[in-house]
């Protein structure tokens, strides 16, 4: 076997791999005989069918799987043997003057054009001026989230006083038959209801302003407006079995609970922050606005990280990368698009790959590292960041760390993780090694700013493409995640948004051998 690399220019080969009949014919006829120990064929045993007939049936085709794998595993290995930093995949050349002849040629010829990474210097110095922003909380935003901390921290207490819509009033439920109980009528002992939710004004004032001791007269059915789910719920049964109630129910009132928010005292504390992270609501507010700025910062580092693309791109302006061979490869990768689709979206797919190949640059020249401990590390803080959207900041060791081991079992959240470990190591790099300005903004106008950013990139986001990148490496997204969303629970997914493309590493295809018949 004799593989060699011939160059047409300093981003554009030719693999050519020449095999022998030595080289395949081992692992043709161990495949033969495999097919014939399993052939089920009428007239003949299973394991018995004659070699000749197994021939004349599968040869051809078993002849060219072999030849497929053995090329396909000689191509891998001759691009890791010469660290060939490849883009896409290798293609079948298509300048060929004639097909191989798998039967009577001595030695095959099968030549595969690659697409090379350009060699190219990236000044990232100094002398580079970048922007971080630093945020600084609206006071608003702030008193907001304290409120939250004591409504969800808050707890019912009893209360002697009259009643309101939001109290909940808790007694018994006994049907009744006109003035009196029903004889075998329905009681329901523990019976809970708050004003608030029953549809029926009249219904819902006769309990406005009600104390213990009370007795309401209620009819369940016009109270909730004939709606059967509400009248099961207050009846606390099944549907089916309120299809025929229409009777009135006498609720007596044995006790009315107003929801009280919690006091910002030592118990609140301990509750959000863990027990004795803090001893006084001045450390209290400090600690919890520390914690609100930092859900900023996956947004921080996706504009860092954008301005650091488009430098990137800008500096690449002349560097030359194999474009034909490219639209050749996307057009073979992805069947559902069409030549001129390819065409149209090649100037914004070339600049991903440019900011790959250069994110790579960077990786290697540096030696930047993600052991999985980083992953491991980013999981976590994902998983307490996406709860802390939430309030929920004083999460029990054990429920962090099996929603941890939760993101951890998903191969596509792991290579995520791997990209976003990644990246925090290239922006600590960066930060390091360039001038970087640190800008003050209030969350409020970095929010302005953040949305404006995701608006410009989705009016000018093409329909998703595969980005081009080297083989065997990890893709390049970001995941920025908005701070203080609470419109969603949270997610066990780590999303990809980078500017509405992904990035995604194809498996290898099979490599087709051209026969003449």
């Amino acid at each position: 076997m004799k593989s060699t690399l011939n160059k047409t220019n300093d981003v554009n080969g030719t693999i050519v791999i020449e095999l022998e009949k030595a080289d395949y014919q081992e692992k043709v006829d161990k495949s033969l005989n495999q097919y014939r120990q399993r052939a089920n064929i009428p007239g003949f045993r299973q394991g018995k069918v004659p070699k000749s007939l197994i021939q004349k049936l599968y040869g051809k085709a078993i002849l060219v799987d072999e030849i497929n794998k053995v090329v396909s595993d000689e191509m891998g290995n001759f691009i890791r043997d010469n660290k060939l930093k490849v883009l896409g995949e290798p293609l079948p050349a298509d300048n060929l003057d004639e097909e191989i002849d798998l039967e009577n040629d001595e030695v095959l010829k099968f030549s595969f054009d690659v697409a090379l990474t350009p060699e190219f210097d990236l000044t990232l110095d100094k002398s580079v001026e970048l922007t971080s922003y630093k945020i600084q909380l609206e006071p608003e935003l702030f008193e907001r989230q304290m409120d939250t901390y004591k409504q969800n921290y808050g707890t019912y207490v009893s209360v002697e006083e009259e009643a309101k819509d939001t109290d909940l009033i808790k007694g018994i439920l006994v049907e009744m038959e006109g003035d009196k109980e029903k004889e075998d009528g329905q009681v329901i002992e523990n019976a809970i209801l708050m004003p608030s939710y029953v549809k029926d004004e009249e219904t819902r004032n006769s309990f406005i302003g009600a104390k213990v001791g009370y007795s309401v007269i209620i009819n369940p059915r016009k109270a909730y407006d004939n709606n059967e789910a509400e009248i099961a719920s207050l009846l606390q049964t099944t549907k089916e079995n309120v299809a025929d109630v229409n009777s009135d129910f006498r609720f007596d009132i044995n006790e009315v609970t107003r929801y009280k928010e919690a006091e910002m005292n030592q118990e609140l504390f301990d509750k959000v922050l863990g027990e004795g992270v803090v001893t006084t609501e001045e450390e209290f507010r400090s600690k919890v606005e520390t914690e609100l700025v930092k859900q900023f910062k996956p947004d921080v580092d996706h504009l860092f990280i954008h301005e650091v693309r488009d430098l990137i791109v800008k500096m690449m302006e002349e560097v030359t990368f194999p474009d034909e061979l490219l639209k050749r490869w996307l057009l073979a990768a992805d069947e559902k698009r069409t030549a001129d689709e390819i065409e149209k979206d090649f100037p914004k797919i070339l600049e991903d790959l440019k900011f790959h190949v250069a994110r790579q640059k960077i990786v290697e020249e540096n030696e930047i590292k993600v052991e999985f401990s980083d992953i491991e590390a980013l999981a976590t803080e994902v998983a307490r960041a996406q709860f802390a959207q939430y309030g929920m900041t004083n999460l029990p060791a054990d429920v962090l760390q099996n929603y941890t081991k939760s993101l951890l079992e998903k191969e596509e959240t792991v290579r995520n993780l791997f990209d976003r470990a990644t990246e925090n190591k290239i922006i600590d790099w960066l930060k390091e090694n360039v001038t970087v300005i640190e800008k003050e903004i209030t969350s409020k106008d970095f929010n302005e700013l953040m949305s404006g950013h995701m608006h410009q990139h989705d009016e000018h986001a093409e329909e998703p493409t595969q980005e081009s990148e080297p083989q065997h490496e990890a893709p390049a997204d970001t995941t920025p995640e908005q701070p203080l969303d609470t419109n969603q629970p949270p997610s066990d997914e780590v999303a990809d948004t980078e500017e509405g493309t992904e990035s995604v590493e194809k498996p290898a295809k099979k490599r087709k051998t051209s026969t003449k018949k």
